[in-house]
């Protein structure tokens, strides 16, 4: 049937064409919908779901347990330190490498580094770090047996707190450096010179202009970083297992299938995990999107 050929009931018939660069968005589609919204939904149902299916509440309830939020402290906790620390060097590499002075050829090998690291999580970066400074890492052995530094006996424990949040620093540092490099990089020469011309010293110009022009995107990055170290699993699980009482091992413990696992409960943290990264994520875009309005 051609374009206009008349339809029987009366209609001009239109053949419907989809134009042919939308195809290479399909797998995109494809691997949104199913690896990610349906589920999402599948999350958002089950928490407020029994498992004969009816609806119900007490799933919710269940997240207000001492246990449990003890468990999202914890992880508030974590994240919160990690992004925190992560910002703030990630922005003084940042800094030294666009605006210090340092060779303009470190900052392309600094940068494909950081989009590698960012990355690198899971049972790998977990073994690195267990290798390096657990029990009997090498640092650890070499600090103990040639310095004289004990770093157990300082209190320091890889399966700890403060062990999760350096582990954490692996990826949130490179992250922040990749994010933060283009908003330094759009602090514009005759603000500077502005600045120096009215007789501003650099710390004023620091304190004055640049620091507001980028504490939007500094602010947003941190709140990106939180989402990101709030919602690492595998390395939490592949580090420190049963130890250390965060929500991600807590939600591995309820769904994985044992008899004691209730897996809608684990429904109802996953859900509770949604909601808290869904407002880190809509915070940073908030802040980004304020910021792009100075750096452009």
């Amino acid at each position: 049937m051609s374009s206009n050929e008349v339809t029987p009931d009366g209609a001009a018939g239109q053949r419907i064409r989809l134009p042919l660069h939308w195809l290479g968005v399909l797998p995109f589609v494809a691997f949104t919908v199913l690896f990610l919204i349906l589920p999402t939904m599948k999350i958002v149902l089950g928490a407020f779901q029994t498992p004969d299916g009816t609806f119900t509440l007490e799933n919710l309830a269940g997240l207000f347990t001492t246990s449990i939020m003890s468990a999202y402290w914890i992880s508030i906790k974590i994240s919160l330190a990690s992004a925190i620390l992560g910002s703030m060097i990630g922005f003084a590499v940042a800094a030294a490498v666009v605006l210090g002075g340092l060779p303009q050829w470190i900052r392309g090998p600094l940068l494909t580094f950081s989009g590698v690291a960012s990355n690198f999580a899971g049972v790998p970066l977990a073994f690195a770090f267990l290798a390096t400074l657990g029990p009997v890492g090498l640092v650890t052995v070499f600090l103990k047996t040639q310095v004289g530094i004990d770093l157990r006996s300082l209190g320091f424990n890889i399966l700890s707190f403060w062990g999760l949040t350096v582990t954490y620093l692996f990826f949130q540092i490179p992250l922040m450096i990749l994010i933060i490099t283009p908003a330094i990089d759009g602090l514009k020469r005759e603000w500077r010179e502005a600045a120096s011309i009215l007789g501003a010293t650099n710390f004023q110009y620091w304190r004055l202009v640049a620091f507001p022009i980028l504490l939007p995107s500094i602010l947003g990055t941190i709140a990106l970083l939180f989402a990101n170290a709030f919602g690492a699993v595998a390395t939490a699980i592949a580090l420190t297992g049963s130890s250390l009482n965060i929500v991600p091992i807590l939600l591995f413990a309820q769904i994985r299938g044992d008899v004691l696992g209730n897996p809608h409960l684990g429904y109802a943290l996953a859900f509770g995990m949604i909601l808290v990264t869904g407002v880190a994520n809509a915070l940073y875009i908030w802040l980004r999107a304020r910021s792009e309005r100075w750096l452009k």
